[in-house]
């Protein structure tokens, strides 16, 4: 059974950072794709940064870019995201989510596992 578990939300005032994790087990994503998306209250689901299996390639939301960073350990399986200088607007759940195949790292329905998400709530 393949399981996806995300740790490191919590409360952070603005301007502050957190480190979100997010271990894959159950089979190996080292090949392909890994992708944070969040989702705040009333709102739909949305893309914040995905890597794919070569660490070197990376592709963020303009809303995140350059505050956040994506990463990820093939040898452990696990996908990380920096998020540093954050805003109120950055509150939300987020989502790890991992593919089977290469394309579409954007939309939500080309994931096909997700973790059960981690809140992260950014105070003014």
């Amino acid at each position: 059974q393949v399981q996806l578990v995300e740790s490191g939300g919590g409360l952070v005032q603005a301007g502050g950072s957190l480190r979100l994790s997010c271990a894959a087990s159950g089979r190996t994503f080292s090949s392909y794709p890994m992708g944070w998306f969040r989702q705040a209250p009333g709102k739909e689901r949305e893309f914040v940064a995905a890597i794919r299996w070569s660490a070197s390639s990376t592709t963020y939301a303009d809303s995140v870019k350059g505050r956040f960073t994506i990463s990820r350990d093939n040898a452990k399986d696990t996908v990380y995201l920096q998020m540093n200088a954050l805003k109120p607007e950055d509150t939300a759940v987020y989502y790890c989510a991992a593919k089977t195949t290469q394309r579409g790292l954007y939309a939500v329905d080309s994931y096909n596992f997700w973790g059960q998400g981690t809140q992260v709530t950014v105070s003014s």
